[in-house]
């Protein structure tokens, strides 16, 4: 019985029913869009890292994010190799540089330059070609995403890097970078002749212990040997980088900003509607208490209406999200929704929907019933 009372109180009135459901769907898209985006970022900002393959990484000292360093010397990569818990060591080169298009113009890229023979530091999801064909003279690897923003059309493409002859051997899907400079794989080699390092220098060194060494105790016994560097493990690494660009920045406060705004917003306009909604059935409502209807059974039917309100508007919310997370992986800037945040929104909603009709519930509770008989 109270869950039809509250179907035919929210049916009865279509329009009302669609201005109601249109604020929640807002609220729900908003929120879910703002926070996929934050992962979204998240995600991007340390994606290379991730997947790296490393359990430690060697870094300069005083090292902020992932994309700025200063260059190691060789001493260094003996210096790591050297150690009992290590199994094998990496070099690898992140730097800025400029990308000349065929029309002339320019572009910034990161270009990444790692040993091609050990398995650690390269590209992955590979669409055409594979990280062999670096080997190929001046071989690089771009992500098919910037196809266009580099002006090249297909494999095999000549480009030019801070004034110097390379060529499109293969490409990726999904590699993006949260600088807009996208990054660009070479080998070693190539990246150090593109980007004027020494003979000898590197940006990083990525570490892979010894079967059985936790990365815990392999960053320890790094930090203990070499001097004048920072070392963290991938998780510490990838957790300061994040860290830097999302919240020193103010890139991931605005986000979540913006979707703390969304619910705000989404909260007004439902509690508007539904105190509204509840005012109409005012009469109805006072007829339930003349009758004998205890408070509890008029939260119920009010909450049961919000619950319903909440179901429909989710629903049609996160289904619009979810188009656009779609759309997104062919752009840029990818939106991610997990399982776990649609849950949460699913609960925010509810949340959101029973909260607002608990505010128009105590103007309903105040009601004299013999307003049935006054009329309204």
């Amino acid at each position: 019985m109270i869950y039809r009372i509250a179907r035919q109180n929210l049916f009865h009135d279509r329009v009302r029913l669609c201005v109601t459901l249109t604020g929640i769907v807002f609220a729900v898209v908003l929120i879910t869009v703002e926070i996929g985006l934050f992962l979204g970022f998240t995600h991007t900002i340390s994606a290379v890292i991730d997947n790296s393959g490393a359990d430690v990484w060697v870094t300069s000292r005083g090292v902020k994010n992932f994309d700025i360093a200063l260059p190691l010397k060789e001493r260094k990569y003996y210096e790591v190799l050297s150690l009992p818990q290590v199994e094998e060591v990496s070099k690898f080169i992140i730097r800025f540089a400029d990308w000349k298009k065929p029309d002339g113009l320019q572009e910034s890229i990161e270009i990444i330059g790692y040993e091609t023979d050990k398995d650690m530091g390269g590209p992955w999801n590979f669409v055409r070609g594979s990280g062999k064909m670096l080997d190929l003279r001046d071989g690089i690897v771009i992500d098919q995403l910037y196809m266009d923003k580099l002006g090249v059309s297909k494999l095999g493409d000549e480009v030019e890097i801070n004034k110097k002859k390379a060529r499109v051997t293969a490409l990726t899907q999904g590699i993006r970078s949260f600088t807009t400079s996208p990054y660009v794989f070479a080998s070693l080699d190539v990246a150090r002749r593109h980007t004027y390092l020494e003979p000898g220098e590197f940006t990083y060194l990525l570490v892979r212990g010894k079967p059985g060494v936790p990365p815990e105790r392999l960053k320890a016994a790094i930090a203990r040997k070499v001097e004048y560097v920072d070392v963290y493990t991938t998780p510490e690494f990838s957790d300061k980088t994040q860290q830097y660009w999302m919240f020193n920045t103010g890139a991931g406060t605005g986000l979540l900003i913006a979707a703390f705004l969304g619910l705000v917003v989404g909260m007004v306009i439902v509690a508007q509607t539904l105190y509204a909604t509840t005012l109409d059935h005012i009469a109805e409502f006072a007829t339930l208490k003349a009758m004998g209807a205890p408070n509890s059974y008029i939260y119920s039917i009010i909450i049961v209406q919000a619950a319903i309100s909440a179901l429909l508007g989710y629903s049609l919310g996160i289904l619009a999200a979810s188009i656009i997370s779609d759309m997104s992986a062919f752009s840029a800037m990818v939106i991610v929704l997990p399982w776990g945040l649609k849950l949460a929104m699913l609960g925010l909603t509810l949340a959101m929907c029973i909260v607002s009709a608990v505010i128009s519930i105590r103007k309903v509770m105040r009601l004299d019933p013999a307003l049935v008989f006054k009329g309204r």
